[in-house]
């Protein structure tokens, strides 16, 4: 044969060589490390791959595997952008319900462990066929950093959820017992309003009991979140009770405990169950239920729960926050007795005050040479300080402390059954009006309280007044003697109502009280 059967015919170009099964026209193989790629190159992917999931995989040549895991994470990634958005309720309602949590954790942990494998998955798909021990080396630490990166958010929100886990059975157990709620009913039902007691106990250390300064209801409409503040003076006198209640046959005239200081409003938490421990059954809180059902009454109001916070403890929740900051129109004394001895201190007036634990419960309790009626409206105001403070970073860095004082420092009687309900109540409530109702002594005489007038000045700021053409005739006996319209046959005018106002009003600053204040001097105890 012929050496020229052998040759290549003419000119014609060589065939370029046919890529192994698999591979790509440079002859590599799908998902073969590349030989040349730089390490800052296979660190930076490493690095992208630790924050989007799957782009490693995708520069390894991977493509499916990098596209399965990518979209996994956009999934997920949409999902807390909608929780923390327009599912913000549907995260609170995990936040309350413990067997959720639960999965919570779980899926928390699956998830961190996942992200974690795809970091080290990913980056060994980077490396290089052949790579040096220094490679390898400064390859791993940043491996081992971005997998630390991932797992502690995971442990911190972990941590968070077991807190609330705690804070959930410690604080709505379901074994809780109370005199004035039933477990076997709907909590909310077909209720047109909510109606909550809210107590402010200044117990502590050298203190005998607790004594309920504070004494709120929030009356919520359950279907615009409108609410209103009704507030009551701690001095208010001959506390009345349900005509069906036991309560009401042992103080057919309201509340006495023998003398005017101890039968106040304030002393009914401490001083009815220690006089008669067993006469509405059984309960965890005898001092709570005898203020929901007198409260009640003196408001015209089916009281449904109950919400306690001691000031003893309250320091620790404000530091745990990092501190409040508050608006101080006058001077604040700290300690003090009225007629007994002088304050150890004075805070002075400014605006945006920014206040320690301390600090703030000084704030919140201050009363020597003021009124209560001052200390109420600055109470208020601390509360509103501590909501302002509790952003989501604060909260979730400091949960487990947070967790731990709110379970020392609140109680309550709703059931773990009702907080769905509230979740939904609050997201309302958020977005709706708050009104306050103070019974100050220019509406009512806290020493002979017309009870009457209360209840009338609640329902008419809870309801629409009724037309004056579809009021029920007085009763003759309720028509005052010596009345010109009486005589006539008229209804009186009703007294006027107490005014609804904005809750923000007192906590704002306001230059012209304040400089007042400046000008007046310092008070005794802090120019001597």
């Amino acid at each position: 044969m012929s050496d020229d059967l052998t040759r290549p015919i003419g000119d014609a170009p060589a065939l370029p060589p046919v890529p192994a099964a698999g591979g790509d026209r440079s002859g590599r193989r799908r998902g073969e490390r590349p030989e040349r790629r730089s390490l800052a190159a296979v660190l930076g992917l490493t690095v992208v791959n630790a924050v989007v999931p799957g782009t490693a995989f995708l520069a390894s040549g991977r493509r499916r595997l990098g596209a399965a895991v990518l979209v996994v994470f956009l999934l997920l990634l949409a999902g807390g952008v909608w929780l923390a958005t327009s599912g913000q309720r549907t995260a609170a309602r995990l936040a309350v319900d413990p067997t959720r949590l639960t999965w919570v954790l779980v899926a928390l942990v699956v998830l961190a462990l996942a992200w974690a494998a795809v970091v080290v998955t990913g980056y060994r798909s980077l490396l290089p066929r052949r790579s040096s021990r220094p490679r390898l080396a400064v390859g791993a630490l940043l491996v081992a950093a971005l997998v630390a990166g991932v797992a502690y958010p995971a442990f911190r929100v972990g941590e968070a959820a077991v807190a609330q886990q705690g804070l959930l059975d410690g604080l709505f157990a379901d074994d809780r017992q109370s005199a004035t709620v039933d477990d076997t009913v709907d909590p909310f039902g077909t209720k047109e309003r909510v109606n909550v007691l809210l107590l402010g106990g200044d117990g502590g250390e050298g203190r005998e009991g607790v004594r309920t300064d504070t004494v709120i209801v929030a009356s919520i409409d359950t279907d615009t979140g409108a609410t209103t503040l009704f507030s009551l003076p701690r001095n208010l006198e001959d506390l009345p009770f349900p005509a069906d209640s036991p309560l009401a046959e042992l103080y057919p005239d309201g509340f006495d405990a023998g003398s005017e200081s101890e039968s106040l409003l304030n002393s009914v938490y401490r001083n009815g169950p220690a006089a008669h421990p067993d006469v509405l059954g059984p309960t965890d809180d005898p001092g709570a239920d005898w203020l929901k059902l007198g409260v009640g009454e003196a408001l015209g109001l089916d009281l449904d729960y109950f919400v306690l916070v001691n000031l003893d403890g309250f320091s620790r929740l404000v530091d745990a926050l990092g501190g409040i900051t508050v608006n101080v129109n006058y001077y604040v004394p700290i300690n003090g007795i009225t007629g007994q001895e002088l304050p150890d201190d004075y805070i002075a007036p400014g605006p945006d005050q920014h206040m320690d634990g301390y600090t703030a419960l000084q704030f919140a309790r201050g009363r020597f040479g003021l009124t209560d009626y001052d200390r109420m409206d600055r109470q208020r105001c601390t509360i509103s300080a501590i909501i302002d403070e509790a952003d989501p970073i604060t909260l979730l860095d400091q949960y487990q402390e947070l967790a731990a004082t709110t379970q020392d420092i609140v109680s309550t009687d709703i059931p773990r059954a009702a907080l769905d309900d509230f979740v939904d109540l609050a997201f309302l409530v958020k977005d709706a009006e708050i009104r306050s109702v103070v019974f100050d002594d220019s509406v009512i005489d806290p020493a002979y309280p017309d009870y009457d007038r209360i209840r009338q000045i609640v329902q008419d700021s809870i309801a629409p007044a009724a037309p004056a053409s579809s009021a029920p005739p007085a009763a003759p006996g309720d028509q005052a003697a010596g009345s010109e319209g009486d005589a006539a046959g008229e209804t009186p005018e009703p007294p006027p109502a107490a005014p609804a106002t904005d809750v923000g009003d007192a906590c704002a600053y306001d230059p012209a009280r304040a400089q007042e204040a400046l000008d007046a001097g310092e008070p005794p105890s802090k120019a001597g």
